[in-house]
């Protein structure tokens, strides 16, 4: 039994291809549009919300929550599923992200340790002290608030319209989604390099 576990544990750690994570995925999707739903993470936090009495607060939340439980069961098993994987299925070296060489370098020209050609899920630079920061406030707070923003005006997240918008070839999720890309690549090579110079 300890033999399977450990088979079973070994195949989850490794990053799936394309070709078996495609198609799982598809067919999920095909499911999902075949009984009507549509799926995504961020409509979640309005439907707990309005479970939760906020409908007496704000119109927005006058919503019949109860559609969307499966959602939330998505959302609660993605919470839950994450734990399971990186408590009991990830080996001592499974806890890392698995990223390119080209990351690797740019991450050691920031200052990051990459000797060990791994990057860990939750970096060293992480700390309790950069918490003290008004950078760290800044991107926090305000990138909270833009991502939370921006969810509610496109309609969706990412997950909503990149997976289940394009799947029903949505012409509005294809616009939401290269506004994403778009947002992130000016970040990353506009935003971020201001806030924190080399």
């Amino acid at each position: 039994m300890v033999e399977i576990f450990e088979q079973v544990r070994d195949f989850i750690a490794q990053p799936w291809p394309w070709y078996v994570a495609g198609p799982i995925l598809a067919f999920i999707m095909f499911i999902l549009l075949y009984f009507g739903h549509e799926f995504g993470i961020s409509d979640n936090f309005r439907l707990m919300c309005a479970a939760d009495g906020a409908d007496e607060l704000n119109d927005f939340f006058k919503v019949d929550w109860t559609k969307g439980e499966w959602n939330m069961l998505v959302a609660l098993g993605a919470v839950f599923g994450g734990y399971i994987i990186s408590h009991y299925f990830l080996g001592p070296e499974g806890n890392v992200a698995h990223v390119s060489d080209a990351t690797l370098s740019a991450l050691s020209q920031m200052g990051i340790d990459t000797s060990k050609g791994v990057v860990p899920l939750v970096p060293d630079f992480i700390s309790w002290e950069g918490l003290l920061n008004w950078k760290t406030w800044l991107i926090i707070a305000g990138g909270g608030f833009l991502v939370g923003f921006g969810a509610r005006y496109a309609g969706g997240c990412t997950s909503g319209h990149a997976i289940s918008g394009l799947s029903a070839l949505q012409l509005p999720s294809l616009i939401a989604v290269i506004g994403f890309f778009a947002g992130g690549l000016f970040v990353t090579y506009v935003i971020i390099p201001l806030l924190f110079p080399l």
